[in-house]
């Protein structure tokens, strides 16, 4: 494996805005260089320069040429000194609820906001308002103190609806390096968060490799890692080895866990009579547990112990639902209902101890059944953030089920969910490969982006109008290099017009006589 990765854009720089509370913070970003306006108006040549647009960046050190990146030592570890200043225990809640500003809080707010300020846009989006966000539960900032590589980002309805992508091995496929590979290619299309779900041989190590080389917050699920110490047997499962396994994990520096609590032995006899049964992977062991032992669930029976863990290390706990429906049919059913009501206990628990936490939802949900749920979380949850698989609203279409997904992912972003988890076009047939994580990355980018602009998001529709503009124009270099995938639609431009090397920026072979690939200075225009 390549040791040395870089990911590059076309026409665009790695910038970086500074801090105000905390001078030294450098926030990095990404600005696209746009070409000039042409206009020919009596036979004359004029050309007005157009702004270059920023972008929301989640490339970290990869994209900047000046950092040398070393995929056997690891990212620079930004946070380090902002960490090493602070008690044991100090949780970004436990600060925000004593009125304290810290680093990651100014970090997120400047990346949020992005340039709107030198745009004269005004955000509701500012340190202060992200400390009150933080403090009052209704905002997430995933940021273990032992994964200091990581980069601050926010996760809450008051801000850019995020995305997360999975990957992870199994006994048959995939190696470390792959997994490796994948994390930071979805940081190259956009993923905001990665959940590694690896369930083969080497978690340890797999978990390390993409935790010492990931600019995003990275989640586990760590039953996943518990059920392999006991060879698959569910009933063999303590808390004592579940435990040991969170401990683990914090120590690598895993910024949040899904974790199946909110399932209760009186609630498991409620998903038998769905089409589909109980989905979740986790759900079902903790469920399999509870009926074999015939006890209340040790997620559940233990939940403050988990939380003092993870305040140790500021780990967050995405509430998981494990009886969310696995089909339409199931959608809103009581066996999910209960749950949720159950989670609403959980996220207050969690929050007296100062430990963040937001909540998962459904995967399968059709059209008119998507806002009940949004609505019976805010209700229920009191407001925590609520992270979607999708929904799907149909199931009819394997295969393509990255679309189904995202048409119920743009609704529920919309209504208030605050980060969505992609889903592949293999999705229920395989697990994800390179390319498949691309494709599902970027499907997802369209839907959070169109759940920001509906929510009227400060800044959102900039980069939408400069595209247009762009379009209308016929700078077509722009549309490719402003687009979510500006390596696909150029591709796509090139294979559909067969042109090959640099293009006009003025034109396209539709309006102009050359046909041909040709530069600005040769346009016949």
């Amino acid at each position: 494996m390549n040791k040395d990765i870089r990911i590059t854009y076309p026409g665009s720089e790695k910038v970086y805005m500074q801090g105000s509370i905390y001078p030294d913070l450098k926030v990095g970003m990404r600005r696209v260089r746009l070409t000039p306006t042409v206009e020919i108006k009596d036979g004359k040549k004029t050309m007005t320069e157009n702004a270059p647009v920023y972008v929301y960046d989640t490339s970290g050190p990869y994209s900047d040429p000046d950092i040398e990146t070393d995929l056997e030592k690891g990212l620079p570890r930004l946070r380090q000194s902002w960490i090493d200043a602070r008690k044991e225990g100090d949780t970004q809640m436990a600060l925000a609820k004593r009125g304290i500003i810290t680093q990651e809080m100014e970090y997120v707010a400047i990346r949020e906001n992005m340039n709107c300020a030198e745009l004269g846009i005004k955000s509701h989006v500012t340190p202060e308002f992200v400390r009150s966000e933080v403090a009052a539960g209704r905002a997430v900032i995933p940021a273990n103190i032992n994964h200091p590589e990581t980069e601050p980002m926010i996760i809450g309805t008051n801000f850019l609806v995020k995305i997360n992508t999975n990957i992870g091995n199994s006994a048959t496929t995939s190696d470390m390096d792959e997994e490796v590979e994948k994390a930071v290619w979805s940081c190259k299309w956009g993923g905001d968060t990665l959940m590694d779900l690896s369930t083969g041989k080497n978690i340890h190590e797999t978990r390390e490799r993409i935790l010492r080389n990931c600019p995003v917050p990275v989640g586990t699920v760590p039953m996943y890692q518990a059920f392999e110490k006991v060879k698959g047997k569910a009933e063999d499962l303590t808390w004592e080895i579940f435990r040991d396994t969170l401990i683990e994990q914090c120590e690598q520096g895993v910024d949040y866990f899904t974790i199946h609590c909110g399932i209760r032995l009186k609630n498991v006899p409620l998903s038998q009579g769905r089409l589909t049964g109980m989905v979740s992977r986790g759900g079902s062991i903790i469920s399999k547990w509870c009926m074999v032992h015939n006890e209340e669930s040790f997620l559940y029976a233990h939940f403050d112990d988990i939380c003092d863990i993870c305040a140790k290390y500021d780990v967050a706990i995405s509430l998981g639902d494990g009886l969310r429906p696995g089909s339409t049919y199931d959608a809103n059913d009581a066996a999910q209902f209960a749950e949720l009501d159950t989670m609403g206990e959980l996220v207050e628990r969690a929050w007296a101890k100062n430990v963040q936490a937001f909540i998962e939802g459904p995967g399968h949900v059709p059209m008119n059944k998507i806002k009940a749920n949004m609505e019976r979380q805010i209700e229920k949850c009191h407001g925590a953030p609520f992270y979607t698989l999708g929904p799907l609203v149909t199931d009819i279409a394997p295969g393509y089920d990255h679309i189904t997904s995202s048409i119920g992912a743009s609704m529920i972003g919309w209504y208030g969910t605050a980060m969505l988890c992609y889903v592949t076009p293999k999705e229920h047939l395989a697990l994800p490969e390179k390319d498949d994580v691309r494709t599902g990355v970027v499907t997802y980018k369209i839907a959070a982006h169109a759940a920001d602009l509906a929510k009227g998001f400060p800044g959102a529709d900039i980069r939408d109008n400069a595209l247009s503009k762009a379009r209308y124009e016929f700078r077509w270099k722009d549309q490719f290099n402003l687009s979510l995938d500006p390596e696909r639609s150029l591709e796509y431009y090139r294979t559909s017009n067969k042109t090959e090397g640099e293009f006009c920026t003025m034109c396209g072979p539709n309006f102009c006589a050359a046909r041909i690939s040709h530069s600005l200075k040769d346009c016949d225009r």
